[in-house]
């Protein structure tokens, strides 16, 4: 029995490490924090992001991440699913969109393709 399982075990990493990165749009929205480099008067600001991983749970763990260094204040995270999922869900993607999705899988990276700050 030891040995069936750990071979399940090596089965399932093995079936861990060969899952595939994923490129996520997310849409984050940021409240204030001090050094955070929104305008004086925003409240926050929302962020479209393309995010990489192996599934959305990681892409969002990352970018929270990312975000947290970079001084902002994560407040709330909404997937809107893969290239794949959009495109069938008969969203539009610009060849613009495209080429910074593809960036994102290629370099395993999170980026920021647009902030908008909030005002009162």
């Amino acid at each position: 029995m030891t040995e069936n399982e750990d071979t399940g075990s090596d089965e399932s990493g093995a079936a861990k490490s060969k899952r595939p990165q994923q490129v996520f749009t997310l849409l984050v929205e940021v409240g204030r924090k001090s050094g955070d480099g929104l305008p004086d008067k925003a409240t926050g600001a929302g962020l479209v992001i393309y995010a990489s991983g192996v599934d959305e749970a990681e892409a969002v763990r990352e970018t929270v991440a990312i975000l947290k260094q970079a001084d902002l204040a994560p407040l709330d995270v909404s997937g809107y699913g893969t290239m794949d999922e959009r495109k069938a869900g008969g969203d539009e993607i610009d060849p613009d969109e495209l080429a910074l999705m593809e960036r994102a899988l290629k370099e395993n990276s999170v980026i920021v393709a647009q902030m908008t700050p909030f005002f009162d």
